[in-house]
């Protein structure tokens, strides 16, 4: 793998995601990148497509681009194709971007390679703990969401324009999302961590419901 290639795409993604979200911005790149080659480290994958495919996979979110699921596809291939990676590392890294989304989780293939669940665990781990709060309050704010209404109840099993399309609370967003990741993750390494997230986010949510009920 050609550290030169790396450092290329570091530089390519902080240019691109300067001034972006601060939950989708480059720093939560980075922390996906890092957590994914510490699970990388207890799997056998792909390193190079791992890395690569970390450091895309939120290029261009659908989310901040009218919904358009191929722009960050676009981009990446273009990118890659001017660094001369090969097209068969080029597939396998678009093939990562374009099923890693939690609201595609109902279009992706059976028989995922060992490279999407690693980077999948480790986007998924950024979405939890006590980073993933902090990003969640941050996105809610940015969309100027509510935090919390009582008389606004969770939509569980939404379907992908649904979820696409939610402008539910910030709290709310833990149950219809952060909370289902534990049990979602594919690595051992994924879930050993998740597991202590996830138990930081319910102490979170109990402490929120007495302040907010003045208990």
């Amino acid at each position: 793998m050609s550290e030169n290639l790396i450092q290329n795409t570091v530089d390519f993604v902080k240019e691109k995601l300067e001034g972006a979200e601060a939950g989708h911005d480059w720093f939560h790149i980075e922390r996906v990148w890092k957590l994914s080659k510490k699970i990388a480290a207890t799997e056998n994958g792909n390193l190079e497509v791992i890395e690569l495919s970390a450091l895309l996979h939120d290029i261009a979110d659908p989310k901040f681009h009218d919904g358009d699921e191929t722009l960050a596809l676009k981009i990446s291939n273009k990118f890659l194709e001017s660094q001369h990676v090969s097209s068969e590392i080029i597939d396998q890294v678009l093939f990562i971007i374009k099923n890693i989304s939690f609201k595609n989780r109902g279009e992706v293939p059976q028989n995922l390679p060992i490279e999407l669940k690693i980077v999948q665990d480790a986007d998924r781990l950024d979405a939890i703990g006590a980073i993933g709060i902090a990003r969640t309050f941050n996105f809610g704010g940015f969309k100027n969401n509510l935090m919390y209404h009582p008389d606004i109840q969770p939509k569980l099993d939404m379907t992908k324009e649904e979820y696409k399309k939610s402008q539910g609370t910030t709290i709310n967003h833990f149950y219809e999302k952060l909370l289902l990741l534990k049990d979602m993750m594919n690595t051992e390494k994924g879930k050993e961590i998740a597991l202590e997230r996830h138990q930081f986010m319910l102490q979170f949510l109990e402490e929120f419901d007495k302040e907010w009920n003045v208990n």
